[in-house]
Order: structure tokens, then C-alpha cells, then sequence
């Protein structure tokens, strides 16, 4: 695939390809915590513990969670946590049982979401409020919980969920919409503020996912094909989607790289 390479750099190719598959193997070794699962069907969780390790997932559908699909594909036994993200202490104490039954987290994924429909004259101030915190303040308050541990483990890997929506101006949902953009600027502050712990901070901006919730939903035949031509690559996104570049951020591949915001969205919005 790469053509007639000179010696040398065939070797440097070599070593980076040998690197990297080293890199997603060591994954098996970090302590992971994801904050709400990729899809409301808990088998998207599962499909991702596979190619990477979870060792907790904590959610509000964690009770009805299995450990057994997860346990026969890597011989590994997730956590599952029962927790509601807007319950800053039970956010706390959620993050403090995965670092009691597992060593203290290194690599935080922050994926808690709600993107329920609204208008700016429908939503009042409780509504904003419980968008705001659900979809952003949880980004700032596991951080704060999991830092002594990523300080004592020197260093770790926060990997923050926000969305291309903002970045497209998207209409019928400005709470979330808002919520998106702040978890950018909030994850260009942690990165700044933490980086001398050797503590990374990205954000991953996702297009059009077709999460169970999406294609119960809002995901109709006729909306998806008015959104595909928005695309580039002419294929809708599903879950597995982000799967490779989660496990990219959690890895010394990206060891480099903090304060970024990557977009996977299939070529919607163009950014750089």
C-alpha cells in the first residue's frame, strides 16, 4: 500500500506499525471508566469492550447491564455502576467504587448525553438547567473526582464527547447544541490546566450516529436521505464508529496529543 519505500523508511514504517498494535494491546492494562454507554442498546457497549477493555461503565442503564457477553469475548469481568450523571455524588462515589475495585482510572470516557428535541420558546429554566446537566456538567465533575488518581498513576487520558452540531449551527435543540460547544472550550482548559500531570485531554465531535435512540427516534428514511449528501463518505455512522478513535485517544499513539477536538462525522463539516 505504500509503494517502493527505501530501506530506512520501510524500517520506520515497520516499527511505527508494530508500535501501534502494541499500543491498542497495552489498553488491556489501563483502567477505563466510561460515563454512559455508545448506545442505548447495552451490545454497542460490549462490541467496544472487545476491540478495547472497560474495566467499569457507569450509566443509569448500568443495573440492567450483563457481564457475561463481556466476559467471554476478553476474559476480562467489567464493572457495571448504576448512577445517575446529574448526582454529582453519586458521580463521585461511582468513579471512587471503580478505583476501589480496580486501581485508579486512567483513562476517563465522557459520553453521558441527551439530545431530546426542544425550541428556544419551549425551554424554560429547569429544562435548560437539566440539559446542562446531563450533557455538560459531568464532563468537568468526573475529571475533578478521577485527577488524584491519574496524578498518582502519572498520568492519564480524558476523552471528552461533544458533537459537530454546534459546529453546524443546528436548529430544534440549542441547549444540547450549547452544551457541545462548551465541552470544546472546557476540554482546551483541562488540557492546558492538567498537561504538566501528563494528563491528555481530546474531544471527539460525532456526526450523525445511528444509535438505537436515533433510528427510533429521528433517523426516518426520509431524514437520513436528506442528510447523506451532507457527507463525504457516502455511509451513515453507527456506534462501532467510534470505537477506533476512542481507543486511538486511550493510547500512547496519541501520546502527544491533548487539547484537540476530532471530528468523525464521514466529511460534514471541515475543520483545521
Amino acid at each position: 500500500a505504500f509503494g517502493d519505500l527505501p530501506d530506512a523508511d520501510a524500517e520506520r514504517v515497520g516499527r511505527f506499525l508494530r508500535s501501534a498494535r502494541g499500543d491498542f494491546e497495552e489498553q488491556r492494562r489501563m483502567r477505563v471508566l466510561v460515563l454512559g454507554q455508545p448506545s442505548a442498546d447495552a451490545a454497542e457497549t460490549f462490541r467496544a469492550l472487545r476491540q478495547g477493555q472497560a474495566h467499569a461503565v457507569a450509566s443509569a442503564r448500568a443495573r440492567f447491564a450483563s457481564n457475561a457477553l463481556p466476559e467471554r469475548d476478553t476474559g476480562l469481568r467489567p464493572l457495571f455502576l448504576p448512577c445517575d450523571s446529574t448526582d454529582i455524588s453519586a458521580l463521585e462515589a461511582a468513579l471512587a467504587d471503580a478505583a476501589e475495585s480496580h486501581g485508579p482510572v486512567t483513562v476517563l470516557v465522557n459520553n453521558a448525553a441527551d439530545d431530546t428535541r426542544h425550541t428556544i420558546a419551549d425551554t424554560g429554566v429547569a429544562d435548560w438547567d437539566r440539559s446542562i446537566a446531563v450533557n455538560l456538567r459531568p464532563h468537568f465533575f468526573t475529571v475533578r473526582a478521577a485527577l488524584p488518581g491519574m496524578i498518582a498513576a502519572g498520568g492519564g487520558s480524558v476523552i471528552n464527547f461533544s458533537s459537530i452540531t454546534y459546529l453546524m449551527g443546528l436548529g430544534g435543540l440549542p441547549a444540547y447544541v450549547a452544551s457541545k460547544a462548551a465541552i470544546t472550550g472546557l476540554t482546551r482548559a483541562q488540557a492546558r490546566e492538567l498537561g504538566h500531570h501528563r494528563i491528555r485531554v481530546n474531544a471527539v465531535l460525532p456526526g450523525w450516529v445511528l444509535t438505537e435512540r436515533q433510528l427510533n427516534l429521528w433517523a426516518t428514511p426520509e431524514a437520513l436521505d436528506e442528510f447523506l449528501p451532507k457527507q463525504c463518505l457516502p455511509e451513515h455512522l453507527y456506534p462501532d464508529d467510534m470505537v477506533g478513535v476512542t481507543l486511538f485517544l486511550a493510547s500512547d499513539s496519541s501520546r502527544m496529543m491533548t487539547g484537540q477536538a476530532l471530528v468523525v462525522d464521514g466529511g460534514v463539516v471541515v475543520t483545521g
